[in-house]
């Protein structure tokens, strides 16, 4: 599990089960807010057999992440 803090959110790295394997993730919430977190599946076409297989796409999809909006979305750089 990774992690990066933004200005309002913070983003972790996740893995979410399904019935065809697990999903690479990644979960926001607000910083000072509190709440739930929003999980946002990146790599949708990608399935993976472990969860730590899933986690460690979804760290590497994290370390591309530029910023979250102050709605919560995710905003990537450009590759």
């Amino acid at each position: 599990m990774a992690r990066k803090e933004f200005q309002h959110h913070e983003a972790v790295s996740a893995a979410v089960p399904g019935e065809d394997g697990y999903s690479a993730a990644i979960a926001v919430k607000a910083r000072f807010n509190g709440g739930a977190p929003s999980f946002h599946r990146v790599l949708i076409d990608q399935k993976f057999a472990t969860a730590l297989a899933a986690d460690e796409a979804a760290v590497q999809e994290l370390e591309r992440l530029a910023d979250v909006t102050d709605e919560g979305e995710l905003v990537f750089a450009p590759s």
